[in-house]
């Protein structure tokens, strides 16, 4: 079943799209700024590991215009606050296991908003992205388990979730991918092991 999804927000309509097969093992959220071409490959090689997977953009056409857009955390926060309480009252989302998976400057919003939604996030996977943007107090509140991949050549996202670790309570790993590594398999493995 595939389904378009928008939300609307005063600073214009960000839209989403739930692909959930007949028996899901769990919801897996795909928190993007903007729709890439990744997100379907992403999404088809989730869906095939037997998951639901909700891609959902978390900026409007106008915010994008912004350059700095994707570095306000408090507000990417925000929206995936709102998203995660918007899945609690949908009827194809609301029971299955969730778990959130984001990428690059997604991420610090990704930890803060599983910091607030403990009871409702299972687990997190960071493809990327300088974690300890998402604050001390954050970091210090994900009860989540935390599953930060990066690759190869990302020595400044290592810095930075080696800066995060000393904050972090929750179960935590690291991986480092192969040049063209899929992130699909690393990602649906973290999940089954944890919902």
């Amino acid at each position: 079943m595939n389904r378009h999804i928008t939300l609307q927000t005063p600073h214009g309509s960000l839209l989403g799209q739930l692909e959930r097969p007949d028996f899901p093992r769990g919801l897996i959220l795909l928190a993007r700024s903007h729709h890439l071409p990744i997100d379907t490959v992403s999404t088809a090689n989730l869906v095939t590991q037997g998951y639901a997977v909700f891609v959902m953009e978390l900026l409007s056409a106008h915010e994008l215009q912004f350059a700095d857009a994707t570095q306000n955390v408090p507000r990417l926060a925000l929206r995936l606050i709102d998203i995660l309480d918007m899945i609690r009252n949908d009827g194809d989302m609301q029971d299955l296991p969730l778990g959130i998976f984001a990428s690059g400057e997604i991420a610090p919003a990704a930890i803060r908003a599983a910091a607030q939604r403990d009871a409702q996030v299972k687990a997190v996977v960071c493809h990327g992205g300088l974690i300890d943007r998402a604050g001390a107090q954050a970091l210090d509140l994900l009860v989540a388990p935390l599953l930060m991949l990066f690759d190869a050549d990302d020595s400044i996202g290592e810095t930075a979730y080696q800066r995060a670790t000393s904050h972090l309570n929750c179960v935590h790993e690291k991986q480092v991918l192969e040049i063209g590594e899929a992130t699909a398999i690393p990602v649906a493995t973290w999940f089954s092991r944890h919902f």
